[in-house]
């Protein structure tokens, strides 16, 4: 019964409907569908890989490096992956979308553990400006306290970056609910390989190097297409 609550959290988390505000982001799809460089199936299984790479080796590290530190109990190491992922972030548009996820995972986060949580505090200092207030970093306190392993943070993060991008292909790619979830499908053969990289990085070998997506999100942030928050 241990194990099945432990699935039973992990689905929660993963859920599409978990109330976070993913569905308010395309992570710069829209600009690219816009433009026409992701205009079908494979372009857009090609797209996501990128995102979800991209994410892996900068967000996904920092959600992997905040759950070790939660489950220590040290609080300035929470912060800490929180600080280095909003500075490592080029573009004002995924810094927006991770510091409005974040905020609202922090508030349902208090909900669900309580006042006594780690939740309360972070989400202090979230609004003292003291912590910028990241959603893997949310994450990673979220399955800390849960007792969840980091696997199953990986790849609660990693699913839910591929569906946020496929879910927003729905609404401005000419396609269908059979592509993206093959596309779902097969991009998860790739979570393995990403995590054995993740797990053994810190803060000074993360990377991101997807130029394209800083661009498209420039793009998206001073052009007219407002389908999704910019």
């Amino acid at each position: 019964m241990h194990n099945m609550n432990k699935l039973f959290r992990l689905i929660q988390f993963s859920d599409s409907t978990f109330p976070v505000g993913t569905f308010s982001f395309s992570n710069g799809l829209e600009t690219a569908a816009g433009l026409g460089i992701v205009h079908d199936a494979h372009t857009l299984k090609e797209y996501t890989r990128s995102i979800a790479t991209q994410a892996a080796f900068s967000d996904g590290v920092s959600a992997l490096l905040s759950h070790r530190a939660a489950l220590a109990g040290d609080y300035a190491g929470v912060c800490q992956a929180d600080r280095q992922l909003m500075l490592f972030k080029m573009n004002d548009e995924a810094r927006l979308m991770l510091a409005r996820m974040g905020k609202k995972l922090a508030e349902l986060g208090l909900a669900l553990y309580g006042p006594e949580s780690m939740f309360a505090s972070w989400l202090e200092d979230i609004k003292a400006g003291l912590t910028p207030g990241t959603y893997p970093v949310a994450q990673g306190i979220a399955f800390a306290l849960d007792g969840m392993d980091e696997k199953a943070l990986y790849v609660a993060h990693q699913y839910g970056v591929i569906n946020m991008v496929l879910s927003a292909a729905l609404r401005c790619v000419r396609i269908s609910h059979y592509d993206t979830q093959k596309i779902l499908f097969e991009l998860g053969d790739d979570i393995e390989d990403s995590y054995a990289q993740a797990k053994n990085m810190g803060f000074d070998n993360m990377r991101a190097f997807v130029p394209q997506a800083d661009i498209f999100a420039s793009l998206h942030e001073k052009g007219k297409m407002r389908m999704f928050m910019n």
